[in-house]
């Protein structure tokens, strides 16, 4: 990742989550198995809520580990102006809107396999983050991603000014 506007993708298990967190990074569990246990593949930290600004990165990045992508999933009310496909490294990758909450992002590899990241608003403190996205990788992980963001205290709305 030569970039340096792509987020950092780290393949971090929960033990070196504990490292600098910052807007902008990504981390992610792959499992070498065809038994998923955990809930989620990994979890993602935006540095905002533009999509057309936050999404080519992390596109980009997820596809040095994963191979390309061809859709990914967000809920409309969550992003602003949500687009129906961006061209990202020569690629066109659909975006679809599902109401799967502001807290989820889910990335699809192929015709039928999927990641599910955990999103962590924007305005998360470094320690909620690094908590949420922890718990976000354990691969016994069975909690749902707006669960994970209420017990690391990382509240969805902003704060307030």
């Amino acid at each position: 990742m030569s970039d340096s506007g792509s987020p950092r993708v780290t393949r971090l298990l929960p033990d070196a989550v504990h490292q600098a967190v910052k807007p902008g990074t990504a981390v992610v569990r792959l499992q070498t198995t065809h038994d998923r246990r955990g809930v989620l593949d990994g979890a993602w930290w935006p540095s905002s809520r533009d999509i057309a600004a936050e999404l080519p990165a992390l596109i980009s990045a997820l596809t040095e580990y994963l191979g390309p992508l061809t859709r990914v999933g967000l809920d409309a009310g969550a992003w602003e102006a949500l687009p129906t496909r961006l061209l990202v490294d020569d690629r066109v990758v659909h975006v679809d809107s599902f109401p799967v909450g502001d807290d989820t992002v889910l990335v699809t590899r192929g015709d039928q396999d999927h990641f599910s990241l955990l999103v962590i608003p924007p305005h998360a403190t470094p320690e909620a983050a690094r908590t949420a996205m922890a718990e976000a990788v354990r691969a016994d992980n069975i909690t749902q991603a707006e669960q994970i963001l209420i017990d690391t205290g990382t509240d969805r709305a902003a704060p307030k000014t």
